[in-house]
């Protein structure tokens, strides 16, 4: 029996399966304005709602939002919430941070021209903090972090002329065709649930398990990957931390082998002001980074190395203005560019950071407790200023081991009990997330929640 068993044993199911029906029942009575809502919405949305993940939701229907500010939310059933899944990041600022609002306004409806494929001078303010954040001298807007990747592959593509890709089993990098790969005993395969892959995986992707540098360096030994795009600790399956040395030994070898290193600091961006990279020391050849530093307004960003950069540009055959497939009409537009310069200069400041780090301290403290105390065979981790519980005993050290560590009915349990009372964590996985408007009395509101679901759980 695997650890990830034994904790799943650990739980009387019957018990669960009863606890979890009557949590939907108070779910559904507390949000009859929201269920109404998601049932009319169904004749017109597909899955009813906007965008097909919002139905990650647990309880049979999502929450509908009426007002959203700092660290708190307003459903139209008038319920609030400490919210420490902040948009999945996106909110990492906090629910309109009252800079970001200003500088919306002034740049929308006071000078106005939010699209018009001219410059502002927001953006070099912006790629200056970013370089000094995270090292890479040049950088290029976006709209999201998928397209960050997307296109940070294409120019390491361009620029090495090898054809592949290398990424870990089970990341996650947006909607990116080529990272929703597995490593197999037999080599890559598409990982389950992927939709509509244009090609087979094999033919674009190697794939290695994270913190297993010899597995990687098998990977890169071929001689045609032209990047490894990876998160510094993944996040998306689970925080899972890179082993000490290991960061090193994935610099290590993909400058043996020629392989460029992206680091996808989307969610990683949490570990401080200029995420894994700045934190630990990390150097990569392109940094990519999405959604977290618009205070909300959609956004993105990829950093290249001077040297780098040169010899993209320097490439006569691509054509990087018009039809080359790096860029988008809306990229680095005037609104955008506002936001990020607003929530860079005046609301993710360093000292903003110590204060999220610490208040995630004191959660992940408070967890700790909690399963200590009640013998739980559970885990709690934390980087930076997130930090999430997983149920079984010891923290994974890749992406395969923490997906078998998933356990879908507890966690619908502890979703729905936290919701119906005040608290709401990401949908997607148990990571709760710090903004600068988080307080302590949010924190130990989710401590104390926590216990009791712990408590009735053990019965």
């Amino acid at each position: 029996m695997t650890p990830s068993q034994a904790a799943r044993s650990h739980v009387d199911r019957d018990r669960l399966a009863g606890l979890i029906a009557r949590e939907r029942r108070q779910y559904a009575a507390r949000h009859p304005s929201s269920r109404r809502a998601f049932e009319q919405a169904g004749e017109h949305l597909l899955g009813g709602v906007p965008m097909t993940w919002m139905r990650k939701w647990p309880g049979g229907f999502p929450l509908y939002l009426s007002t959203a500010r700092g660290a708190r939310i307003t459903d139209i059933d008038g319920n609030a919430f400490a919210d420490f899944c902040l948009g999945d990041t996106g909110a990492m600022a906090g629910h309109s941070p009252e800079p970001v609002r200003a500088a919306v306004t002034r740049r929308y409806v006071d000078f106005g021209g939010a699209t018009t494929m001219l410059p502002t001078q927001d953006a070099a303010w912006v790629a200056a903090d970013l370089a000094r954040r995270f090292g890479p001298a040049r950088w290029s807007f976006t709209l999201s972090a998928t397209d960050a990747n997307r296109w940070a592959l294409r120019i390491a593509r361009q620029v090495t002329g090898r054809p592949k890709v290398a990424v870990f089993s089970y990341c996650y990098h947006g909607s990116v065709d080529e990272s929703f790969v597995v490593a197999t005993p037999d080599g890559p395969r598409p990982r389950e649930g992927n939709t509509g892959a244009p090609v087979d995986p094999a033919l674009t992707t190697r794939a290695a398990e994270f913190n297993d540098a010899a597995a990687l360096e098998r990977e890169l030994a071929h001689g045609d990957v032209a990047a490894l795009l990876m998160e510094p600790a993944m996040t998306n399956m689970g925080i899972v931390l890179p082993e000490p040395g290991y960061l090193e030994a994935v610099r290590e070898v993909t400058r043996a082998h020629g392989t460029l290193l992206i680091n996808d600091e989307t969610h990683t961006f949490s570990a401080g002001p200029g995420g894994c990279t700045r934190a630990w020391g990390l150097d990569p050849d392109i940094v990519t980074i999405g959604k977290s530093i618009g205070g909300g307004i959609p956004c993105g960003a990829y950093g290249l190395s001077a040297a780098l950069a040169e010899r993209i540009l320097s490439d006569e055959t691509a054509d990087l203005v018009d039809t080359g497939g790096v860029g988008g009409t809306l990229a680095g537009n005037a609104l955008s560019v506002a936001a990020m310069r607003a929530t860079l200069e005046h609301v993710l400041t360093d000292q903003a950071f110590t204060e999220m780090i610490a208040l995630a301290g004191r959660f992940t403290a408070g967890v700790r407790e909690v399963i200590a105390s009640r013998r739980l065979p559970w885990h709690v981790t934390q980087l930076g200023a997130r930090a999430e519980y997983r149920f079984c005993p010891e923290p994974p050290r890749d992406g395969t081991a923490s997906r078998a560590a998933a356990d879908p009915q507890v966690e619908e349990y502890l979703h729905l009990y936290l919701a119906n009372r005040g608290v709401l964590i990401t949908p997607f996985h148990n990571m709760a997330l710090m903004c600068p408007a988080t307080t302590s009395a949010d924190v130990d509101a989710h401590t104390a929640a926590f216990a009791a679901a712990a408590d009735e759980l053990a019965g």
